[in-house]
């Protein structure tokens, strides 16, 4: 005899089936709902609480840590719930979601809005300029000597020297029986701010009048030499050559990092094949440019163009050491100027805007590197 199908295996029925249905969608459209008034009133509560310090931090700790787990729980049920087809559409948005909507949020909409307020004059809409504020950014004299400096200092100059540094000490400390010490002693400056940085070097060009001895190191040379002290990086006489003592500061601060980066590839390359070159008489110069370069060549370019993109924004040494003046203008301290103390917000987006289109292709060029090396 055939066995009647228990009531589990029986089909539902019509009015079965849509009371499921709707409650599905109740459930999609009401738990992100909840989700975000949850997050919203942790929000709230962070901004206008006048609770103890320990209880806020415990809050932000739990609500943000917290709250990211929950988004992510919250929009992974949803998905689940959805239909086969849809629900293979939409989860890989459930993990890129968030990221796309944060670049959204804090930096597509953002220059979207400065682009919009540089067609505007100093106080903003609706005083409409169009590219009038570009014509300036591009014949004004301060703003041509920022461009001279980024280009023929920062990017000429201090570029190519945080590269060769740091290539020359991977390639030598990796040959060192202190490689640890030395690697740790020439990274170290990475764990200070550029403003801590600058602050230090300050005391290395300090200027004290000649008849008290000075403090500062490199003063402290000259004078015992028999010169007169100067504050170097605001020496007028010799600028703008003065830029190369802002830009000494930066190669010791970010030759650590490109030393970090060319040591990493130089242990990925076959010692069998250094080995073979130096039994077919290759001298360890030959090898070095004829072997070890060309194997991390992507390394150098990863770290090169990371660099450029890091020397176009430079401002924070700058600021600190000179303030921009005697020569020493750049692109970023321009726009701080322009934007916060001029209070010209037109000009200022002007600014921002053409940093930001001379920094694009260096970065879509490094992505195409890093897709490609990859296999993207």
């Amino acid at each position: 005899m055939e066995a009647l199908p228990s009531r589990e295996d029986q089909p539902m029925g019509a009015g079965s089936s849509l009371v499921a249905l709707i409650l599905r969608i109740i459930l999609i459209v009401a738990i992100p709902i909840i989700a975000f008034v949850v997050l919203y009133a942790g929000f709230i509560f962070l901004r206008d609480s006048n609770a103890p310090k320990w209880l806020i931090a415990l809050v932000a700790i739990v609500w943000g840590v917290g709250g990211v787990a929950m988004l992510y729980w919250v929009f992974n049920y949803v998905v689940e719930q959805l239909p086969d087809r849809w629900r293979h559409l939409l989860l890989p948005f459930v993990f890129v979601g968030p990221a796309i909507g944060i670049l959204l949020w804090y930096l597509a909409i953002p220059t979207l809005r400065t682009f919009y307020l540089s067609l505007f004059g100093r106080d903003g809409p609706p005083d409409f300029v169009g590219l009038e504020n570009y014509v300036k950014v591009f014949t004004d004299r301060l703003m041509l000597e920022a461009f001279r400096n980024n280009i023929m200092f920062w990017l000429l100059i201090a570029t190519p020297l945080i590269v060769m540094f740091g290539l020359l000490i991977a390639v030598l400390a990796d040959r060192s029986r202190f490689e640890k010490f030395s690697k740790s002693l020439i990274f170290l400056p990475m764990a200070i701010s550029f403003v801590g940085a600058s602050v230090i070097w300050r005391f290395v060009y300090e200027q004290r009048p000649i008849e008290v001895p000075q403090i500062g190191l490199l003063n402290a040379i000259w004078v015992g030499l028999g010169g007169d002290p100067h504050y170097w990086p605001a020496y007028t006489a010799i600028a703008p050559w003065n830029n190369i003592f802002l830009v000494i500061i930066v190669v010791w601060l970010q030759a650590g990092y490109a030393m970090v980066l060319f040591s990493a590839a130089l242990k990925g390359i076959s010692e069998e094949t250094l080995e073979a070159a130096r039994v077919d008489g290759a001298s360890e110069i030959q090898s070095f440019f004829k072997i070890q370069v060309p194997q991390i060549r992507g390394t150098i370019i990863t770290v090169t163009t990371t660099v450029i993109i890091f020397t176009l924004k430079i401002f924070d040494v700058v600021w600190v050491m000179t303030g921009g003046q005697f020569g020493t203008e750049v692109i970023a301290t321009q726009f701080y100027r322009q934007s916060f103390i001029a209070n010209n917000s037109g000009t200022g987006a002007a600014i921002a805007i053409v940093l930001l289109i001379a920094v694009i292709p260096v970065m879509i060029y490094n992505l195409r590197q890093f897709g490609e090396r990859e296999g993207f």
